[in-house]
């Protein structure tokens, strides 16, 4: 039964509506592929005994013609940071222990109505501030390929859940990353949509200006039919792109940026394209290292705004990390905070101006692969890179410029960790960015390998 469910979802689909298999099936595929990744730590709550009941339910209602819709009896899990009505909704945070939801969010109505089942709720970062899911109060995720190394983060347990398939799809949340990271390190596809594409009510907010909701999926076609749905539209999946005559931008120097393996990967993206007809261009972009220290005060001081009144009246139940972080935006000007926004909007305005001359700027996802526990630095060649300003390098570009992204499996680095590819593009290129992923995984099956866990 557990290959069952190592089919995309739309082959799932119609295996469903021709009877070859059954949402029930589907479900007790993904709970015992859950039971038996659980030391993963991808779940905070899986919703065993609902979920069955669903299951149930959304096949009779198969079995008597009618058809919710392009996710019917998929099972969907999300982010521990969405409300569900009727349950928890705890954000990865004691604080919020005992919060049960009133409503769906907006994403959640859109998934139920076009079928799906919500399976569980997923571990996360405390608050979503942070890239490794090491959470205090709900322990720590580890990465599917290598459980001594970590999945990332803040959205950590919704790529570990994807990527080993005990959920076909997961929901995350990406302020400054978090949907693109865990994609690259558990070696999936993740969009990151621009802000405001998809609504964000009924999800408990990071930092408001930055924050987006997307797909995370093992195929990149999944990750489409789940933005169709979050988007509210029905359609079919975009056209695939012609590569010949496909501008490509570049940004300089990268390969002295990232780790060899990394450099790799994105040389043999760029052969791939370059072979294909695309033109590639270097692009001149002014500001680049600013972007990170950009992106860190804005992260800094919009949580500490919202966070002040519990900062003063319970601080001990923050963990240390997420408490550290939310104390240090509370001494951020308000001098400090404009000039980080001034700062964007130039770097917006740079972006543009550049998506005017190329379709899509290519960049790696990260400058190395998945580091160990605890790793707070990683060597690179003769300097050290924090791992904390490593990853927001190339996931500020999108994130300061509220510009869609999306993360792609490119390779694998030596000890065979997975490596992630991004792709940036103009407002509203969600679909384009897509159909771009799935027609690289139609040459390439980087996405199809299977997680060093489940090998065993």
């Amino acid at each position: 039964m557990s290959e069952l469910i190592d089919a995309s979802m739309l082959t799932l689909a119609q295996q469903l509506r021709t009877r070859q298999t059954s949402v029930p099936e589907l479900v007790e595929a993904c709970l015992a592929r859950e039971e038996t990744t659980r030391d993963l730590n991808a779940f905070n709550e899986v919703y065993v005994y609902q979920v069955r009941q669903a299951a149930k339910a959304s096949q009779r209602l198969l079995e008597q013609g009618y058809d919710l819709g392009p996710l019917h009896g998929m099972p969907i899990a999300i982010k521990a940071n969405i409300d569900l009505a009727g349950e928890e909704m705890h954000a990865g945070s004691q604080i919020l222990s005992g919060n049960i939801a009133q409503r769906d969010a907006v994403v959640v109505q859109r998934l139920k109505q076009a079928g799906a089942l919500i399976i569980g709720s997923t571990n996360m970062h405390e608050f979503a501030w942070g890239g490794t899911t090491n959470n205090p109060h709900y322990g720590a995720s580890s990465n599917p390929w290598d459980d001594a190394l970590i999945p990332a983060g803040s959205s950590g347990g919704s790529g570990v859940a994807a990527s080993v398939r005990s959920a076909l799809a997961t929901l995350g949340t990406d302020t400054g990353g978090s949907i693109r990271l865990p994609a690259s390190m558990n070696g999936i596809t993740g969009l990151r949509p621009g802000v405001g594409r998809l609504s964000t009510e009924g999800i408990f907010p990071l930092a408001t200006s930055l924050d987006t909701v997307g797909p995370l999926a093992r195929y990149a076609e999944e990750c489409e039919v789940l933005f169709n749905v979050l988007d509210g539209k029905t359609q079919p999946l975009t056209a695939l792109p012609e590569l010949a005559g496909l501008r490509i931008g570049l940004l300089p120097d990268v390969q002295q940026q990232v780790q060899p393996d990394v450099a790799t990967a994105y040389d043999q993206m760029v052969q791939w394209l370059s072979a294909a007809g695309a033109r590639c261009q270097t692009l001149s972009l002014t500001g680049l290292e600013q972007a990170v220290n950009a992106l860190v005060l804005i992260n800094l001081a919009e949580p500490a705004s919202l966070h002040a009144a519990w900062l003063a009246d319970r601080p001990q139940e923050y963990g240390a990390d997420v408490r550290k972080l939310l104390q240090a935006g509370l001494a951020i000007t308000a001098v400090e905070y404009l000039q980080a926004q001034r700062f964007r909007t130039g770097l917006r305005q740079q972006l543009l101006q550049h998506l005017n001359q190329v379709d899509v700027i290519l960049v790696p996802t990260l400058p190395f692969t998945a580091p160990h526990k605890g790793l707070e630095a990683i060597q690179m060649g003769d300097r050290e890179e924090s791992v904390l300003t490593g990853n927001m390098r190339y996931n500020a570009l999108a994130s300061l410029s509220a510009l869609p992204a999306i993360s792609l499996p490119a390779g694998f680095d030596h000890a065979g960790m997975p490596i992630g590819m991004q792709l940036i593009g103009r407002d509203g290129a969600e679909r384009k960015l897509l159909a771009f992923a799935r027609r690289f995984q139609q040459e390439h099956d980087y996405h199809l390998q299977t997680p060093t866990r489940l090998r065993a």
